[in-house]
């Protein structure tokens, strides 16, 4: 009698390049349908990271070459302390807001125009990723939204009523203020690639959007897919680690999770990780980054 033993793949953090801190697991303003965290009944969860914590993370990891802080969570803007927060990140590397996209209206926008051009001067590593180049002496600001189609009723249906709009208006506004975007496209319709591209290329000729990259990441694993098991190129967990409230994780999925936990801080934390989670499949077939620009 035979037995087919499945094991999890195996990553290991081959560079600590970049720092996803999560300012809040469960204060956001709206409610996608298609959100992988779980939220409370209540809209008013008070979880928001110390930046105390924050400050002490960026002295642990002074002496490793990160590219980018991004600034992730349930919804990163609705964090009290959120443009101090983004300064004290700014003075260390690139940094990239993860966004709903309902907080970017041309005052904000403006606003963090202002807070990015304080910057300038502030020395950078080099970046072996051309979107994290400097084009102006300092460290930048990036923004990375999302939206599952490029049909306005279908994304809605994934994400919120009205999410479309706000994405669409924020990327708009963002590239009239110079600033560098990356739309993640969620492909919940297991839509062509090409076909996704074209479609959000014309709606960028439109709209007059430029300055802004296409990701697209897959939204579901496919359990019977092969390459399930086969350990991918690039995933988060091999150039980054999540930092919490409550210690180091292994990446934003699994932030919170003890599945992904690495260590209490950066002083003593494992390089290592088991893909062994119905995330880590989507990362697997995805083959590439979920989360970091790249």
């Amino acid at each position: 009698m035979s037995y087919n033993i499945y094991t999890a793949p195996a990553y290991k953090l081959e560079e600590l390049n970049n720092i996803f801190i999560e300012l809040t697991a469960k204060n956001c303003n709206q409610r996608c349908t298609n959100c992988y965290i779980d939220f409370p009944m209540s809209k008013n969860v008070k979880d928001f990271i110390h930046i105390d914590k924050i400050k002490e993370a960026l002295e642990d990891t002074k002496f490793e070459n990160l590219y980018c802080i991004y600034l992730t969570g349930a919804e990163p803007m609705t964090h009290p302390d959120f443009n101090t927060i983004l300064r004290l990140c700014l003075k260390r590397c690139n940094v990239c807001i993860c966004t709903n996209a309902s907080f970017l209206n041309e005052k904000k926008i403006r606003f963090l125009k202002k807070v990015e051009e304080e910057g300038i001067g502030v020395n950078i590593g080099t970046s072996p990723n051309l979107k994290l180049q400097d084009k102006c002496g300092g460290n930048q600001i990036f923004f990375k939204l999302s939206l599952a189609h490029y049909n306005e009723l279908e994304s809605d249906k994934v994400k919120y009523r009205g999410n479309y709009r706000q994405t669409i208006y924020a990327l708009k506004t963002l590239s009239r203020y110079n600033f560098n975007s990356v739309l993640s496209i969620q492909n919940f319709y297991k839509l062509n690639e090409n076909e996704i591209k074209e479609a959000f290329n014309e709606i960028f000729k439109t709209q007059e959007i430029t300055n802004t990259d296409l990701q697209i990441t897959v939204s579901h694993p496919d359990f019977e897919d092969e390459n399930f098991a086969k350990p991918s190129q690039k995933t988060d967990c091999m150039f980054g680690r999540t930092l919490c409230q409550n210690g180091i994780y292994t990446c934003p999925f699994l932030a919170d999770d003890y599945r992904g936990r690495a260590g209490s801080s950066f002083k003593d934390y494992s390089k290592n990780v088991m893909a062994e989670t119905d995330f880590c499949a989507t990362c697997s077939k995805n083959n590439n980054y979920m989360f970091a620009i790249g």
